[in-house]
């Protein structure tokens, strides 16, 4: 009897939870666990070979102990005030690391549109719908997937809201 081994180490978790969720909403777009990480929208968009505003973040607010997922172009800053206005939840804060992985289990730069450990609010920037593809973080800061505006509308119940 012979030891197998192979040479590819195994899946980060988180890309493995993504990866699963993908596929059980349905999700049609591809995975790229990337050589490294890409915290902001312009490192992904280097990586990737696309537009900035093809980048679609996963930005978490706290809004007074509450999630708030806004999915924005990477080309776009939110408007705090002008999206806690529109939402009506009080004031949107930066959430903090803490916050972002209890309320969504990933990290910050790794924060994807779904597969949180519970539902979390969801709005969209109506931004992206500019692009044929678009990416988003895929659960962990080194992995993206591709989708389309209206797929990531179907896989988060987003609502589509201005943000700048």
């Amino acid at each position: 009897m012979s030891d197998v081994t192979t040479d590819q180490p195994a899946e980060h978790p988180s890309i493995a939870a993504f990866r699963a969720e993908l596929a059980a909403r349905g999700g049609t777009g591809e995975i790229r666990v990337l050589p490294d990480a890409v915290h902001t929208a312009a490192l992904a968009a280097d990586a990737l070979g696309c537009e900035v505003g093809a980048i679609a973040n996963s930005l978490l607010f706290d809004a007074d102990g509450e999630p708030v997922l806004i999915l924005t172009s990477g080309a776009h800053r939110v408007d705090v005030p002008l999206v806690s206005a529109a939402l009506g939840r009080g004031e949107l804060r930066r959430a903090k690391p803490d916050f972002v992985r209890t309320h969504t289990g990933q990290v910050i730069g790794g924060v994807s549109p779904f597969a949180h450990p519970a539902p979390v609010p969801t709005w969209i920037d109506p931004w992206l719908a500019r692009h044929p593809v678009v990416w988003a973080a895929a659960g962990h800061p080194a992995a993206v997937f591709s989708s389309t505006y209206d797929e990531l509308i179907a896989l988060t119940g987003a609502t589509p809201l201005d943000v700048e």
